[in-house]
């Protein structure tokens, strides 16, 4: 028998952060077919469902579906699957695991606050035309714009990291989304991750769209945000070690925090906290 959680991770506050399913496969431990687990996640309607093979006490491999397809790896969805298994007593608390992705193979620490060890960041160099992404992004009357670079970023999965002045500005973005489907595609990413730097506790306020695979707006994405945090030390804006707390979703009234740990060699943990909201059987 296969269960299905509901749950809602960067966050404690119930339909607070971001919402994922979670599915743990039964004690066969197949995966069931694709197109099943593309229907399930179609049916579940949320961003990303992770479905979850058990293969040893602290190892386990997981794969990620959208309602558009499926991608190598999901920030939020993996917080929400390692507090599943804490939350069910299928781990221990401090417990360190190991978390298999067509992304590769990532290390956990499962506690209070799930940490998650990235894939090793780097930057894509591919020619942009910046007039046309702010057009997409509904951005052109943005004034200021910071002098800093739009990059493409990848912690796993890429991003297209773009800055912008404010806080106030942040919010003003109103994308295209077929325009930036069209962009991501060409470009190979998931979508935009927009971020104003910030000193008000938060390193910075964020925003991700990734209409590409059916995500207008994710209110939490620890991907990304593990990007955004390689991009900032890239351009010696935080310094290593060191911490980052992303403030994400308020633009979609689900406020998340996302916390970042940046070590002395450049690697990166992504994390936060996660509520389940509800749980059943799943019949097919």
């Amino acid at each position: 028998m296969k269960k299905y959680f509901i749950v809602d991770a960067f966050t404690q506050q119930p339909f607070g952060g971001n919402p994922a399913g979670v599915v743990l496969l039964g004690q066969d431990g197949l995966f069931p077919t694709d197109e099943l687990m593309q229907q399930v996640a179609a049916e579940l309607r949320y961003s990303e469902t992770a479905f979850v093979r058990q293969d040893s006490p602290t190892e386990f491999t997981v794969r990620y579906f959208t309602p558009a397809g499926e991608v190598d790896l999901c920030g939020h969805a993996t917080i929400a699957t390692y507090g599943v298994l804490l939350q069910q007593g299928i781990v221990p608390a401090a417990a360190v695991c190991i978390n298999h992705t067509l992304a590769g193979d990532l290390e956990m620490a499962v506690d209070e606050i799930v940490m998650m060890q990235m894939a090793p960041p780097r930057a894509i160099d591919k020619p942009m035309d910046i007039p046309r992404l702010h057009h997409i992004m509904g951005a052109e009357s943005i004034y200021p714009w910071p002098e800093l670079p739009v990059d493409i970023i990848s912690t796993g999965l890429p991003d297209i990291i773009m800055p912008v002045d404010s806080v106030e500005a942040l919010n003003s973005l109103r994308p295209d989304m077929d325009a930036l489907a069209a962009l991501s595609r060409e470009l190979a990413v998931v979508g935009v991750h927009a971020v104003a730097l910030t000193d008000d506790g938060y390193t910075g306020h964020v925003r991700n769209f990734a209409p590409l695979y059916g995500v207008p707006e994710e209110s939490a994405t620890g991907t990304a945000n593990a990007a955004l945090t390689h991009y900032l030390h890239r351009h010696c804006l935080i310094s290593a070690p060191g911490e980052c707390r992303f403030m994400q979703g308020e633009a979609m009234g689900r406020p998340s925090v996302v916390t970042t740990i940046l070590d002395g060699k450049g690697s990166i943990s992504v994390g936060g906290q996660s509520r389940i909201i509800a749980k059943g059987d799943l019949l097919v």
